[in-house]
């Protein structure tokens, strides 16, 4: 049963968070809406009222606007296709939501969307948002695509006290990408491989942080086994929302075992 105590004062039931969910039909690979599933149930678990607006393609700009917070996951190569011309659509009310500080998780094709490019084994360039200052190249069949369990150690120096996630600072997952990332001088690492490869199996980082926003290669889906790391993402959509808003803990034991089971059989 979860804690129902509060280390704060606010009236809960006061405070609301809107999830958006983009491309959910399209971009859900590997189980990635179980991510959604984790921060509806912790909003519930604290009394914040939380609803999911379904992003699909074509959906209006006023509704993206209504978002604190925004998912996308993953998906093959047709569907990312529809994705990516669509994405061409909202490029500037995105981009400025994430220029503002909209948090947001955004996982695998989701991650290589918001940079500069994609290019395939073919040689075939296909642009990206230009958000996030990082391109991911295909090396072709020669290279083997990059698939285990992975632990990162989080790197976060961004964002409103970011000592919430550090307690237990790794995060657990599984990757499954042919991509190799590579990050600019303008974006932070979202943290540093400790077992797996990473963006690119070379440099021995994970993901990218830019602003409020998240992009990483985990999978598994990344949230259930790591609820550290969605307290956090809930932190910052709520306190950039509402200002100097304090999650009350809950009982995350089950939640602790899920992820140091999951740290057990990968180390």
């Amino acid at each position: 049963m979860k804690n129902k105590s509060s280390k704060y004062t606010l009236d809960v039931k006061r405070y609301s968070l809107t999830i958006g969910w983009l491309y959910p039909e399209l971009m859900n690979t590997y189980g990635d809406r179980g991510n959604i599933t984790v921060l509806m149930k912790r909003c519930q678990w604290r009394g914040i009222k939380a609803e999911v607006k379904h992003l699909n393609p074509g959906f209006s700009i006023s509704e993206l606007k209504k978002c604190d917070l925004l998912l996308m996951g993953g998906a093959q190569d047709k569907q990312q296709e529809i994705v990516n011309k669509d994405l061409k659509r909202v490029k500037a009310p995105l981009s400025e939501m994430i220029e503002k500080a909209t948090p947001g998780l955004y996982v695998c094709g989701g991650f290589q969307f918001l940079g500069k490019y994609y290019k395939e084994a073919d040689g075939n360039i296909i642009e990206g948002l230009g958000i996030f200052d990082l391109y991911t190249e295909n090396p072709g069949k020669n290279h083997p695509r990059l698939i285990g369990d992975i632990v990162i150690n989080p790197m976060f120096e961004l964002g409103h006290k970011p000592e919430a996630i550090s307690q237990k600072q790794v995060v657990v997952g599984f990757e499954n990408h042919g991509g190799r990332t590579h990050l600019g001088k303008n974006i932070k690492p979202l943290g540093k491989v400790l077992k797996g490869f990473g963006n690119n199996g070379k440099d021995g980082f994970e993901g990218a942080v830019y602003k409020n926003s998240f992009g990483t290669y985990l999978h598994g889906p990344i949230l259930p086994k790591n609820s550290h790391f969605a307290d956090y993402l809930l932190h910052l959509a709520l306190d950039q929302k509402y200002k100097d808003f304090e999650l009350k803990d809950l009982d995350d034991s089950l939640e602790w075992q899920a992820h140091d089971s999951a740290l057990d059989k990968i180390s």
